[in-house]
């Protein structure tokens, strides 16, 4: 008898135990969808003047609209992109119509289109200031010496073009026919798995109870043969 009441209330308790924490990611699901969706917002809304001093925590995400010149010289930094393979984020300097000096990420290529020439001059942007976060324990060190960059690090890129260290990522330019496809800010590198770890979770209690009305129904059974 005691050692089925020891089951039952190791059983209980783990069920529990999961059940909280299953609940506990739903609840951290709604919040991180909330979060996303005024991300989202805030991306979508209307362009503004590019601040005269950026700061990341205030001007993440941030639209602007800025005039400038796209100037000479281009960085390289290798993405891939689903379903269509290995290329490259271009990365240029932009002259603003008020002389600052600013980062340009003007889009995607494909690795064969690296040499090709891109117009380059008087344009127009809209795009979003960004601060991206491209670097983790197992990213190599940017190649300087041969133009292949594997992170977006600001700081390193506004050195090599001689620019201040602000990024605007383009959304639209009124350049035609560029060669280059945009790939705009969005919210699709922010992870959001709660979803699957309350799946897990909810998933282990199921078992955990199964195993331990199991257990029981066993020793019950044993106990009458």
């Amino acid at each position: 008898m005691n050692r089925l009441f020891f089951a039952l209330i190791i059983g209980l308790t783990g069920v529990c135990i999961l059940l909280w924490l299953g609940f506990w990611q739903v609840d951290r699901l709604a919040w991180k969808e909330g979060v996303l969706a005024e991300i989202e917002a805030r991306i979508a809304a209307d362009p503004v003047a590019l601040p005269e001093t950026p700061e990341e925590e205030r001007d993440k995400y941030l639209p602007v609209a800025v005039t400038g010149e796209i100037g000479e010289g281009e960085l390289y930094v290798l993405v891939s992109r689903k379903q269509v393979g290995a290329g490259y984020r271009v990365i240029a300097p932009l002259e603003t119509d008020t002389g600052r000096r600013i980062l340009l990420d003007r889009g995607f290529i494909k690795t064969d289109k690296r040499a090709a020439a891109r117009p380059t001059g008087a344009a127009k942007i809209t795009g979003n200031l960004h601060w991206p976060d491209d670097r983790n324990s197992s990213t190599p060190d940017n190649d300087e010496a041969g133009n292949i960059w594997f992170a977006r690090d600001i700081e390193d890129m506004a050195r090599v073009l001689r620019t201040e260290p602000t990024l605007v990522i383009a959304r639209q330019t009124s350049l035609a026919d560029t060669g280059v496809t945009p790939l705009p800010v969005d919210t699709s590198a922010i992870p959001n798995d709660h979803l699957n770890y309350a799946i897990t979770w909810f998933s282990l209690a199921l078992i955990w109870a199964s195993m331990t009305g199991f257990f029981i129904w066993r020793t019950t059974r044993q106990k009458d043969a």
